[in-house]
């Protein structure tokens, strides 16, 4: 048994071996760093084989070698950052759906953290939305099966499913006492990216909730509605981001480059290889893919002189960001809100044959003027004092294993550059001291609806426009306002 088990342990590292190899030979061939170079870890690489070979030998099961490769591809993933991971076949499909705009599901952005899964925002105008989930929400529950041991690809394929059919999500939340059970109708997704109303005669509002492939084109349909409608030149324009999660890279450069002046430098990215160094401009080859029919220029020349206030929140991520940093650094537009998520990483979608893929973190954003977005996002140029609940809510810098910031001075929290609010009385929550099964668990009927953005009840966009309103519409013009903390 023993002289077999050698055998097979050598085969096995025999194969990673030429793997590792196979994969060293062209890092060294396409990178020219020193680094590059080190010899194979043989006695890690021994270490594998034997555990591989345990595994095969004396796990209570039969366990499949696909599956073990696997399960290591995704542990070597994982292990990196909460965004690098491995897409199987379902996985892959979904991310190509998801960018499509139309989905089946509940409609939340999720993470893995401890085990758990942890929503990151609820996706505006889904059943999670109206039911109350809240970004931090740690699901615990899918209807009676525990969440721990499950992957977050195990957990996602559990919350989506037919159309019109239920599931019951066991969460828990801080400031809360007890597990929140909240009951979900699964539904088709359809995303309608942009959203857009005149509020009144001159002043415009345009929402986007994810940046998809036709974000670009439906922007300048929403832009030319609202100027055909006001009966007045333009006096203001509020573009909402908050709670936008991002999306594609040129949905946002295309954003961008409605309201800035052509050619402006809209974000840069850095990583190790060349692919990953580009500098992305509001230029057609950068957000077109056919550069034939560039719907920019339908544009109404007052766009790119409109007053403009762009609107964020901790649920503000990755391509809003970067919309964000673009506008404030190019004094377009004032930023008014919350801090942002800080999701200031690129992932570059690589695929492995077998309709699989890996999504790997290949280098980090920059605003135009070179403030890395990573683990520290962008601070709002008029702060709002009003969003108390925004200090509990979850950001990168909160997420295990989350990239640094890439420079000097980066923030330890996320939540550091949040005013703190005052602590709930209420004993929190946590995974440890949870026990859903005892029965304690509040109905999701109880929970306050959520906060429609630009509502009437809407605060922050009636403080967006009190401020277009009281003469300041030249200090918003010229991005000049005073940055209050």
């Amino acid at each position: 048994m023993g002289d077999k088990m050698r055998q097979f342990g050598l085969v096995i590292f025999g194969v990673i071996a030429g793997v590792m190899l196979s994969l060293n030979f062209s890092a060294v061939a396409n990178k020219e760093t020193p680094e590059i170079a080190h010899p194979l870890p043989v006695e890690e690489l021994r270490a594998f084989t034997e555990v591989f070979g345990r595994i095969k030998s004396d796990y209570v099961e039969p366990v499949g070698d696909k599956k073990l490769i696997t399960e290591a591809i995704n542990g070597m993933l994982t292990g990196l950052d909460p965004h690098s991971a491995y897409l199987d076949m379902d996985a892959f499909k979904e991310l190509q759906i998801g960018t499509q705009g139309e989905f089946g599901g509940l409609g939340i952005e999720v993470s893995m953290e401890d085990g758990f899964v942890k929503v990151i925002s609820p996706i505006e105008d889904t059943p999670a939305f109206r039911a109350g989930i809240k970004p931090g929400d740690l699901i615990i529950k899918l209807d009676d099966t525990a969440v721990k041991g499950l992957s977050l690809t195990d957990a996602i394929k559990r919350m989506r499913g037919k159309p019109d059919t239920s599931i019951n999500l066991t969460v828990i939340r801080k400031g809360e006492t007890k597990p929140l059970v909240f009951t979900l109708v699964r539904a088709v997704i359809k995303i309608q990216s942009v959203k857009s109303k005149l509020i009144e005669p001159g002043y415009g509002y345009i929402r986007i909730t994810q940046f998809q492939e036709q974000t670009g084109e439906n922007l300048i349909k929403a832009i030319e509605k609202l100027f055909k409608e006001s009966t007045v030149p333009m006096k203001g324009l509020v573009l909402d981001l908050r709670n936008d999660p991002g999306g594609l890279l040129n949905g946002a450069v295309a954003v961008s480059a409605a309201f800035l002046p052509a050619d402006s430098l809209v974000v840069y990215t850095d990583g190790r290889t060349d692919d990953a160094k580009m500098k992305l401009k509001a230029s057609p080859e950068f957000y077109l893919r056919d550069k034939r029919n560039d719907y920019l220029k339908r544009l109404p020349p007052a766009i790119k002189t409109v007053p403009m206030i762009t609107l964020v929140n901790g649920g503000s991520a990755s391509a809003s960001e970067i919309v964000a940093g673009a506008l404030q650094d190019h004094k377009r537009s004032i930023v008014m809100g919350t801090q942002t998520f800080g999701k200031g990483s690129v992932q570059t979608i690589l695929p492995l044959g077998n309709n699989t893929a890996i999504k790997l973190t290949t280098a980090r954003y920059y605003t135009p003027n070179g403030q890395s977005i990573q683990a520290k996002g962008i601070t709002p140029d008029i702060l709002d004092e009003s969003a108390k609940d925004e200090t509990e809510r979850l950001r990168e810098a909160d997420l295990d294993r989350h990239l640094s910031n890439g420079k000097p001075g980066e923030a330890k929290s996320g939540t550091e550059a949040v005013k703190a609010a005052p602590k709930p009385e209420a004993k929190p929550i946590t995974p440890e001291n949870v026990k859903p099964e005892n029965g304690e668990v509040k109905d999701n009927k109880k929970q306050e609806p959520p906060a429609e953005f630009g509502s009437s009840g809407d605060q922050l966009l009636t403080q967006a426009m009190n401020y277009f309103k009281e003469g300041k519409d030249s200090a918003v013009a010229k991005s000049s306002a005073k940055v209050e903390h």
